[in-house]
């Protein structure tokens, strides 16, 4: 393989194509497997033989399609309108429905469908100077980035320590004249559960604002347990509030990266999402999505998985899951000092302890060091600290030895011992406020945490974790976008 570490990131002579790719498996090497059933986050496996391979053929036919002009494109806009509609009917719209007019649009995940459900919500009241969204704390930090990129005030309404969903009296009450939008999620992600959505929804149409179900999570999950007698609570368009939906399909309709589509329950409810501009010499620009170029490679990619799973599949691929959470959850219940955060009723498995000797990030790296990978969550409000798994269909044949692996990480946790950091650390991480972060303090600090000098993350992460968690959320957050600054650094 040719070394370019000395020759710049761009060499002065192409290399051949084998040894581009050559470097390219090298440096997948040192991340996290995205197949196998033991990565808990991140990614979603199926486990179905064939699925890559297809995924990658639809997409490398459709990779240089531009879904800037669907009328340059025809063979796009069929596509996004294929995977709209597949959305809208497994969400409760479409024909013979009580949402027979249920418009959408494809993106590129979670993230930039949220961003739009809030773009279009503060663009139809244009009357309004300071707008506000009402969340609970449980919705995804996306809702924050959108408020934060749309200057739209954003109101978070607590969630219940135990039950983990928000108070309807308490959403309602947070409700104001300048209210553009009400959220809820179905499920959660933190903890996997759902909100009540339609009481949510109630409150919102009494106070004629729009109400938005972010299901990228759970959306395509959802409706094939519910067929198979899970006790799914209504949270789609069958709810008369409920005004837009957002699905990933790049999550449980294990499509590749990154896809996932915006429902509105009509077309005026769609269209201040639209963005058009004719005031230039060049063409007119409209974007439904916020993106202008945009390849057609995820798109088909998605096309072509949902055709060839099809509902079957679905409901085969869900039957799975449920039973790989349901064993996880057993595992996790026949462990001395763990404790589930709530029982399982999506696809997610959320643990963590009372044991004030069983440090859980700890615990996270002893699962790592056996090949387990799961996702650690910092403490926050009157919720403590857990581990959060996102279970997917490639989990199932693994769940046997999860038991073991489990109680192996418990044990050597507890010899461990909790990590314990220098009092004045601790003083800092208490008292220090975003503002008094210095170079000098940050580069002190990462150094000191295993981040400094390019080399990466560290291979265990508990002490970053444990100053993480002592640190209020402000501080926490500059301080990791500091240190993810310190790691993306230019390859010269």
């Amino acid at each position: 393989m040719t070394d370019t570490a000395g020759a710049g990131a761009l060499p002065a002579q192409g290399m051949p194509a084998a040894d581009v790719l050559d470097e390219i498996r090298a440096l997948r090497d040192a991340d996290r497997p995205t197949h196998g059933g033991r990565l808990f986050a991140y990614v979603y496996d199926p486990g179905v033989a064939g699925l890559d391979e297809l995924a990658q053929a639809a997409y490398a036919q459709s990779a240089h399609v531009n879904g800037l002009d669907p009328t340059a494109f025809p063979s796009l806009l069929a596509m996004e309108n294929t995977l709209v509609g597949a959305a809208a009917r497994l969400l409760g719209g479409g024909p013979g429905t009580g949402a027979p007019d249920v418009v959408g649009s494809v993106t590129s995940g979670g993230t930039e469908s949220l961003l739009l459900a809030v773009k279009a919500a503060r663009d139809a009241r244009p009357d309004l100077a300071e707008p506000r969204i009402v969340a609970p704390a449980s919705a995804h930090a996306a809702f924050a980035k959108a408020a934060h990129y749309l200057r739209v005030a954003l109101d978070t309404v607590p969630v219940d320590p135990v039950t983990l969903r928000p108070d309807v009296a308490a959403v309602a009450a947070a409700i104001r004249p300048e209210t553009v939008l009400v959220v809820a999620s179905a499920p959660s992600y933190a903890h996997g559960v759902v909100d009540p959505v339609a009481e949510i929804a109630a409150v919102a149409a009494a106070a004629g604002v729009r109400c938005h179900v972010d299901a990228c999570f759970g959306g395509w999950a959802l409706p094939w347990l519910r067929r198979l007698g899970a006790p799914v609570p209504p949270f789609d368009f069958a709810v008369a509030g409920v005004t837009s939906i957002s699905v990933d399909l790049h999550k449980y309709a294990y499509a590749p990266k990154g896809v996932s589509v915006l429902l509105h329950r009509d077309p005026a409810l769609r269209a201040p999402q639209f963005f058009a501009y004719a005031d230039w010499p060049g063409y007119t620009m409209v974007n439904p999505v916020i993106a202008s170029t945009r390849s057609g490679g995820p798109i088909a990619a998605a096309y072509a998985t949902l055709r060839h799973l099809g509902e079957d599949g679905y409901l085969r691929l869900a039957a799975a899951t449920r039973d790989a959470v349901a064993g996880l959850a057993d595992a996790i219940r026949a462990t001395p000092g763990l404790r589930l955060m709530a029982e399982p009723e999506t696809t997610v498995v959320c643990f963590t302890s009372d044991d004030p000797g069983l440090d859980l990030f700890v615990l996270v790296d002893e699962l790592t060091a056996r090949g387990w990978h799961t996702q650690p969550q910092l403490t926050y409000a009157d919720l403590p600290a857990s581990v959060h798994l996102t279970v997917t269909a490639a989990v199932a044949p693994r769940v046997a030895e999860f038991g073991p692996a489990l109680a192996e990480a418990v044990a050597a946790a507890r010899a461990a011992g909790p990590v314990v950091l220098p009092p004045e650390l601790l003083a800092l991480a208490g008292s220090l406020t975003p503002e008094a972060l210095t170079p000098d303090l940050v580069a002190g600090l990462a150094g000191g945490l295993g981040l400094a000098g390019g080399a990466g993350a560290p291979e265990r992460m508990a002490v970053v974790n444990t100053l993480l968690d002592a640190a209020p959320a402000r501080l926490r957050e500059r301080l990791l976008a500091e240190f993810v600054g310190l790691l993306q650094r230019p390859a010269w």
